[in-house]
């Protein structure tokens, strides 16, 4: 596994929001110093099951937000699953969320 946990150091903020304050490379990506992101966009009704900032998958909702804001949706949505596995990410939950993630570019932008 080349993609470890400790290539990310975020610093909390207000609102259960996180800030890249040493930036790391995923595949052909490079999130950079500063990167903002709120961990997983999971409905609050889901949070039992997939809290939003939960360590198991928070470095790969980073790389996500941060594919999703160049536009890049597809794109994001691979790598999150690549990432999740990479991670080890039970299978179910993998599973769940990048489905999910795909639902919603496949609805909201049509990708």
């Amino acid at each position: 596994m080349s993609f470890k946990y400790s290539d990310v150091i975020l610093q909390p903020l207000k609102s259960h929001k996180f800030k890249v304050v040493k930036p790391f490379k995923y595949k052909d990506i490079n999130i950079p110093f500063g990167f903002r992101t709120d961990g997983a966009s999971v409905p609050r009704v889901f949070w039992s099951l997939f809290p939003p900032n939960r360590t198991d998958y928070l470095p790969c909702a980073i790389i996500h937000d941060y594919l999703c804001d160049l536009g890049e949706y597809q794109k994001a949505d691979e790598y999150f699953k690549e990432c999740l596995k990479e991670l080890q990410v039970d299978k179910f939950s993998r599973t769940v969320m990048y489905y999910a993630v795909r639902l919603y570019h496949k609805i909201k932008y049509k990708q």
